[in-house]
């Protein structure tokens, strides 16, 4: 019985791998493809490459960016601002999700500001505060996190508001306090709830820091964009959200690997 569990647990596993592989080649034969498609479609004159680009115009804007060093210095910027902004929602929302999960009046008073700010198209607030605060990278810091901080403190206080009473009650019934509910029920109960919190957070940071360099920048891929398409130069405008894909892609695959590696340690 156990040589059958064993062997199909074994053909299981190879199942699993080959799919793998298939998803990843899949994967590849669309991008090489939709490239193929794009780059021959420019060639031959089914689309104008000076206003839709095309992947060789592409490498060759990013080498010679890369040669001056540019592009380098922009995603430098870009990256910079972005992981600050992210940072400092995980570490706000956080704090207000448990200052809502400590108080019931206190969420009861806030929960419908934070609502209505999170339902705010933050592209108005973008000339505001570069009113408030200037023409710097600080606003756009700003910019980034009131993009994701209002939803982050609202997904994170329904999480905690969702943990077992049962739990809760078990810690009061052997002499626990406050404190012990929260270090040893809701924070290790939620970590699931704050990677996951955390993906979606590190695309809205990015979003937020690409608003703010639209209107506040003179350095950053948000603002390479913006001149890009100003002087017609559209293989700059292309090339710039290339790499935008391309640093999202690195980011998320960060958290994830994190995420797996918390996994293997409980």
């Amino acid at each position: 019985m156990k040589m059958q569990d064993s062997l199909a647990q074994q053909a299981f596993i190879r199942q699993q791998r080959h799919r793998r592989r298939l998803v990843a080649v899949c994967r590849c034969f669309l991008l090489v493809l939709l490239l193929g498609l794009w780059e021959g479609s420019a060639r031959i004159g089914l689309i104008d490459d000076f206003i839709f680009c095309s992947p060789s115009r592409v490498v060759l804007c990013f080498a010679d960016m890369l040669r001056d060093g540019s592009i380098l210095m922009h995603t430098g910027v870009t990256l910079l601002e972005t992981l600050l902004s992210f940072f400092l929602v995980l570490l706000i929302g956080l704090l207000g999700a448990l200052l809502l999960w400590s108080s019931r009046s206190i969420s009861e008073v806030l929960e419908p500001y934070l609502v209505m700010l999170n339902s705010l198209p933050k592209s108005a607030l973008a000339p505001i505060l570069i009113v408030w605060l200037g023409n710097n990278m600080k606003t756009i810091i700003v910019a980034a996190v009131s993009v994701a901080v209002f939803g982050s403190i609202l997904t994170l206080y329904n999480g905690f508001s969702g943990i077992d009473p049962d739990q809760i009650k078990l810690i009061y019934s052997l002499g626990g306090k406050r404190k012990d509910v929260l270090t040893k029920v809701l924070l290790p109960g939620s970590i699931p709830l704050i990677i996951s919190n955390m993906k979606v957070n590190i695309g809205l940071c990015l979003v937020g820091v690409i608003i703010g360099e639209f209107l506040a920048a003179n350095q950053g891929l948000g603002f390479l964009i913006i001149y890009g398409s100003q002087i017609f130069k559209m293989d700059m405008v292309v090339t710039s959200i290339v790499i935008l894909c391309i640093v999202s892609a690195i980011l998320y695959q960060g958290i994830t690997l994190l995420e797996k590696k918390i996994k293997r340690s409980f």
